[in-house]
């Protein structure tokens, strides 16, 4: 993990290496009139919890917050970039920030093609 802070309040800044995240269409599955986070969701929920625990990074809390995302996929298939965001976004709810109401400014990327995917968040707060 890469990540950067000192020890002014707004200059803190997190990057963030993680699994390729699902679309928003494998994230959210629904039956009915319940709405529920699919087996993939979950298990890219748990892989963010887990990176988030093993580099105890702090929560941004309630403050607003501006988050980069670039995309690694795991082939030359074209993808829509805008369908794993939410995924990326609701996964850190409660962990980086309160919630996902917070960010202010989301910038997102398509990198280079590697094994397996992946993709690279970087996250601060956001200065108006």
């Amino acid at each position: 993990m890469m990540s950067t802070h000192d020890t002014t309040f707004n200059s803190c800044m997190y990057i963030l290496n993680l699994p390729y995240p699902p679309s928003v269409n494998a994230y959210w599955l629904q039956s009915g009139k319940r709405r529920y986070i699919s087996k993939r969701g979950v298990e890219f929920k748990k892989a963010v919890a887990q990176y988030i625990d093993c580099n105890q990074l702090p929560s941004f809390g309630s403050q607003p917050v501006e988050i980069s995302i670039i995309l690694f996929p795991r082939d030359k298939r074209l993808l829509d970039i805008d369908n794993c965001c939410k995924a990326i976004l609701d996964s850190m709810n409660g962990l980086m920030y309160d919630d996902d109401q917070q960010v202010w400014r989301l910038t997102v990327e398509r990198g280079e093609k590697i094994k397996g995917g992946g993709c690279q968040v970087t996250i601060k707060y956001y200065l108006k």
